[in-house]
């Protein structure tokens, strides 16, 4: 029982893989991109894992958790639940703030019913969304929104002109005519001339009844200004179609309550304090700042619940997230942010024996938070529990107990075990792991001179003081310094609203549709669909599985969903089709011998060796030179990650001149080797004529700049200056960076 077994794993292109997993001990997987790490860890340890624990519930309690299909290996033998610290970003809604998901404020709200002065009641009554807590003005959400009385109204019409420019208030309608047959308007004159009184009594007034002519006779309507009739009919109402909601947003604002101002609370919960600070106010605090308020309460009532404030705040400023605060949204963080929250309450928890599987938990990190990152996935560990990471990061690398090397390379080419055993012996191997482990790029010898500058003035978006820097044209610039520094703040902030020109490449979804595939994002469908046309001799329409050749029985997606009511749903291969999304005569054309369910099926590498036509041939080399050749054709961009989404946006802009481009971390999920390819691409397009701009934490790419300009010193309220901006020679000699630290430290391991 001290391993985990995997007998015969064949998810994905995973080939027959057989492998022990030592239990309670650090083992990272690494390989390239798409050579079956995920398929390995997630597919089908954690699947599994999940899906025997699912399986332990009752059938009506399946039914509302997450659906695992069984994986396709021989056997899968010793797991233990297993809990999966994915980079999906946390949800919730506009009440989910860092404190409720990290239970940080449920502590807090305890601590303050015990020992607070005067006292407010009970733990719910400090909560902003329980009605004993939450402000009765905003009802907890901090904010009031409210219609725009300048954007719903035309001023200079009168009623009859159209005056009213919200959705059902416009001429002739039963809500208009609410108004012009009230007797209390003039309905000629425009809005702009009325007086005080009759301005009020169109907004907020009331007034007697209105009668409407119908079929059924005289119907009286109540008067009700259009302020409060919009309220009612938006603004309250729980339910409401998408459609409408957004069309009605357009007219509305959000203004911070005036009774809270936006602390969410009522009156009593915020009259309640410690120390002279409300709870609101510790909320609003940097969690680092707030470490050292709580360590200050000595109130002996507080006894037992300040240590356990403080350990899950002190991981969170290990972890690099001191300088968030716990009344942050989390709709507001990445997804970086997002799984190291996951990870401070999982580190709270006293559960041994688990199984943690963590997805690249370095993303958004700087090297400096690396290695506070490390010591909690050995805290982890030594509790008792089983610590799986897939990491590229060459410091998690180094941590390990042990470690699995997949490959040797992408997609039909990957999908084996090319090594396992411990650090020593993955560095001295030949796998393309091993090989860049070995080898540490230089600094390099010569930089770029500038064409010239693309100024910032005066930025001061979120936590930006007052900064004033030049972004040098015509050369590669990194923009670098620790997780809330202002990295994003003043690029995509400041530097986009001085030149909104430029080309933004960043990791937001390029489709969230089944339907839409690298094939048809880059346009390859078309051109792919032309040629099977050309060949047959048929219309291009017949060749596209949304359209006339598309399976009538699956409509062109190649599955079939079963829904099972109260029993898991089933997602089947069409059985017409088989899985082959088009009709059978439409398969029947072929290109070189392959149909258009072939084609798809290839990945963008197999592509490169099929096509020789030049344009889908450039489509496909293009997709392979941003390191995304095992992408199949036909995968759904639903089920690409935020790196990947990047890449694919990139190699649709490449070999283009004269732009201005912005990258938002593009070597996220990227393998060593793959960052080389990357590295060549950003030089290409500064070759080209280009100017680049990248936010980015990996050294290689600093060390590869020609300018870098450096935030800190630190995050949060200790961030947000320029520390440095030069060439990364120079930036070895600047003693207050952190960045300039740790690139000194990489270059001495050489």
């Amino acid at each position: 029982m001290s391993h985990i077994e995997i007998t015969g794993a064949r998810e994905n292109n995973l080939k027959n893989v057989s492998l022990k997993i030592p239990k309670k001990q650090i083992t990272v997987f690494t390989g390239v991109s798409g050579s079956g790490k995920s398929s390995l860890v997630f597919d089908t340890i954690a699947a599994e894992s999940q899906r025997q624990l699912n399986e332990t519930f009752t059938a009506f309690a399946r039914n509302r958790l997450p659906r695992y299909g069984q994986p396709d290996a021989d056997a899968i033998e010793n797991l233990s639940a297993a809990v999966v610290v994915g980079q999906q970003r946390l949800g919730g809604s506009s009440r989910s703030t860092v404190g409720t998901i990290t239970d940080i404020y449920a502590l807090l709200r305890l601590l303050y019913s015990r020992a607070g002065t005067p006292p407010a009641g009970y733990s719910n009554a400090f909560s902003f969304n329980d009605p004993a807590g939450m402000c009765p003005e905003c009802e907890g959400v901090g904010r009031k929104v409210a219609l725009d009385v300048d954007l719903a109204l035309d001023r200079s019409k009168s009623l009859n002109e159209g005056a009213i420019l919200l959705p059902g208030f416009r001429v002739g309608t039963w809500y208009w005519k609410t108004y012009t047959h009230s007797g209390l308007f003039d309905n000629d004159k425009p809005l702009a001339d009325y007086t005080e009184a009759e301005w009020e009594t169109l907004l907020r007034g009331s007034g007697p009844d209105v009668y409407f002519e119908t079929q059924g006779g005289t119907v009286p309507q109540k008067y009700e200004g259009i302020v409060d009739k919009f309220h009612r009919l938006h603004i309250n109402r729980d339910v409401e179609s998408t459609s409408r909601r957004e069309e009605v947003m357009a007219f509305v604002s959000a203004q911070t309550c005036p009774l809270c101002g936006g602390a969410r609370l009522n009156q009593a919960a915020l009259a309640c304090r410690i120390g002279g600070r409300n709870i609101a106010e510790l909320a609003a605090m940097e969690v680092r700042h707030l470490v050292d308020v709580v360590a200050a309460i000595d109130d002996p009532v507080a006894v037992t619940m300040v240590p356990a404030i403080l350990t899950r705040l002190r991981h969170m400023v290990t972890i690099g997230l001191g300088y968030l605060s716990l009344d942050r949204p989390t709709l507001s963080l990445s997804g970086g942010e997002s799984q190291r929250i996951k990870m401070v309450k999982h580190l709270g928890s006293s559960l041994t024996d688990m199984t943690y599987i963590f997805d690249e938990p370095t993303i958004g990190l700087h090297p400096r938070d690396v290695t506070n990152m490390n010591e909690l996935l050995r805290e982890l560990r030594d509790k008792g529990n089983t610590v799986l990471v897939v990491e590229h990061d060459r410091d998690v690398i180094e941590i390990a107990d042990h470690v699995v090397d997949v490959g040797p390379r992408a997609g039909t080419h990957g999908g084996e075990i090319v090594y396992e055993g411990g650090v020593e012996g993955l560095r001295q191997a030949g796998t393309l792991t091993g090989r860049h482990l070995r080898r540490n790029r230089p600094l390099k010898a010569s930089f770029r001179e500038p064409t010239g500058a693309l100024p910032v003035v005066g930025a001061n978006v979120h936590n930006l003081r007052d900064v004033t820097v030049s972004f040098p044209a015509g050369v590669l610039t990194v923009v670098t310094g620790v997780a809330g520094s202002g990295k994003s703040s003043l690029v995509n902030g400041a530097f986009l609203a001085a030149h909104p020109d430029a080309v933004v490449i960043d990791q937001s979804a390029v489709g969230t549709s089944v339907r839409s595939t690298p094939a048809t994002y880059t346009g390859l469908m078309d051109e792919v669909r032309k040629l099977f046309a050309a060949a047959g001799g048929v219309s291009p329409a017949l060749f596209s599985f949304n359209s006339k050749g598309a399976c009538p029985e699956c409509r062109g997606l190649g599955v079939i969903y079963i829904d099972l009511a109260f029993m898991d749903g089933i997602t089947s291969m069409c059985q017409v089709c088989r899985g082959r999304r088009f009709r059978e005569e439409v398969l029947r054309h072929t290109l070189r011998g392959r149909s258009i369910s072939d084609v798809l099926e290839m990945t963008v590498g197999e592509a490169a060796e099929f096509f020789t036509e030049p344009g889908p041939l450039r489509t496909v080399r293009t997709l392979e030179e941003v390191g995304l050749g095992y992408l199949g054709l036909g995968q759904p961009l639903s089920s690409l990650s935020g790196g990947e989404c990047q890449r694919i946006k990139l190699a649709g802009e490449l070999h283009k001149k004269g732009s201005v481009y912005v990258m938002d971390e593009p070597t996220t999920g990227l393998h060593m080797a793959d960052v080389g390819h990357l590295l060549a691409i950003m030089d290409n397009l500064v070759d080209g004529g280009n100017t680049v701009i990248v936010i980015e934490h990996n050294l290689d790419v600093i060390k590869n700049a020609d300018w870098v300009i450096d935030l800190g010193p630190d995050g949060g309220d200790r961030g947000g200056t320029v520390v440095f901006e030069g060439t990364p020679l120079r930036l070895l000699d600047e003693p207050g960076s952190l960045t300039a630290e740790h690139l000194r430290r990489d270059l001495a391991r050489r």
